[in-house]
């Protein structure tokens, strides 16, 4: 979970530059070591504690994590030890003059999310990619966009562009969806390599700079008023039931989880889930608690998930195993899931801090900051100053 350049490792979070490290929190140039945050450049460490290459693999053995009831046992310790460790108040590099979490590159980017600059002057944008600046309520951005405000899944050169999804290589265009290399267009869909569009109905420029006032004119005068009684003059984003896609199959549902009576109190469509009707030749229970013990005509089975459709995960409550994924597991020492696809992808992402901000005080010092560590989680914070003397 957001690491970079690490090899024949698993189960690591935040981690940089690791080779063969396992269960590992906030770990740089680190290789064999198992259990471990906050360390930098080390070697042969479990649970934070030095050994020699010798000692490490011996203690390494006794661990027994090609079973899963040693990975338990071990998953424990190593979430006692994350306790007693401070966390950085933000998860950022080389950032200045930034609030938000997940940001590398970025200055004067405010309340974002998952921007990987460089970035600047930025407010309220999340999943931003390379060379974005002058950005207001962005989501899913970037590669060469600027001055622009309401975007979706946006970017490769835009500018000047509003309350749009989908655009990209152009320039002055609102209201658009799915529309590419063109600019000065107007409400449009689906068009490419066209100038002066409105309604994907063209115009010269002295009839678009004519017509254009009048329309927003008149948006504003006759707003479009949702069934919730909303109403969205000109500058507000597409309405919510113009969505093509029910809240609980989007991303949305991930990061901000609302039960179907809600959404739809707030105008969100909501797809009851298809019984898929999968009958499992396998019970999830009844898998070899070691790899080692695993035949390779497991790929022939249906297995049950252990969550059963009992969660708001979308579960398909049974779940396969190809043999390019048996053959990984089995390289690594990793005990076959107990989960379904979904549940797994829930699981890891539980373990993102939220696209949400709270003000807290450093738990060392008198500073202030704005971190996505709730007040009420029981993880340490520290302030960047404090942590950095804390990292080993």
């Amino acid at each position: 979970i957001d690491c970079e350049q690490c090899y024949d490792s698993e189960n690591l979070t935040l981690c940089q530059s690791c080779i063969k490290t396992k269960y590992c929190y906030d770990c740089h140039n680190c290789q064999d070591c198992v259990g471990c945050t906050g360390l930098r450049n080390k070697k042969f460490c479990i649970l934070n504690m030095q050994y020699t290459q010798e000692e490490y693999q011996k203690e390494f053995e006794k661990l027994n994590l090609k079973t899963r009831e040693g990975r338990e046992d071990f998953q424990k310790k190593y979430s006692e030890l994350l306790k007693n460790y401070p966390r950085r108040y933000s998860n950022s590099r080389h950032t200045v003059s930034s609030t938000g979490d997940y940001l590398n590159g970025a200055k004067n980017c405010r309340d974002c999310f998952d921007i990987e600059g460089p970035a600047e002057d930025l407010r309220f944008c999340v999943y931003g990619v390379t060379n974005m600046k002058s950005m207001y309520d962005g989501y899913a951005i970037g590669v060469n966009i600027e001055n622009s405000y309401d975007l979706m899944d946006s970017g490769s050169n835009v500018q000047n562009t509003c309350f749009s999804a989908n655009v990209w290589e152009s320039f002055n265009c609102q209201y658009c969806y799915f529309v590419k290399n063109s600019s000065d267009c107007f409400g449009c869909v689906g068009v490419k390599n066209k100038k002066y569009c409105i309604l994907n109905r063209q115009y010269t420029k002295e009839e678009y700079e004519a017509l254009l006032p009048k329309i927003i004119a008149h948006l504003n005068e006759i707003p479009y008023t949702d069934k919730g009684g909303r109403i969205y003059k000109y500058g507000e984003f597409l309405p919510t039931d113009m969505s093509f896609f029910p809240y609980n199959e989007s991303i949305a549902q991930e990061y901000f989880p609302l039960e179907k009576d809600e959404a739809a109190k707030q105008g969100y469509e909501w797809r009851n889930l298809e019984d898929k009707s999968y009958v499992p030749t396998k019970n999830v229970l009844e898998l070899p608690a070691s790899i080692d013990e695993v035949e390779d005509d497991i790929v022939k089975e249906v297995i049950s998930c252990s969550h059963g459709g009992k969660c708001s995960h979308q579960c398909t409550n049974a779940f396969r195993v190809i043999p390019a994924e048996l053959q990984t597991y089995k390289r690594m020492g990793i005990p076959l899931p107990m989960l379904c696809v979904n549940c797994r992808h829930h699981e890891r992402l539980a373990k993102r801090n939220p696209l949400k901000l709270w003000t807290r005080t450093c738990g060392k010092c008198e500073n202030k900051f704005q971190t996505s560590y709730s007040p009420d989680r029981t993880e340490i914070v520290y302030c960047e100053s404090c942590y950095q003397k804390e990292v080993i």
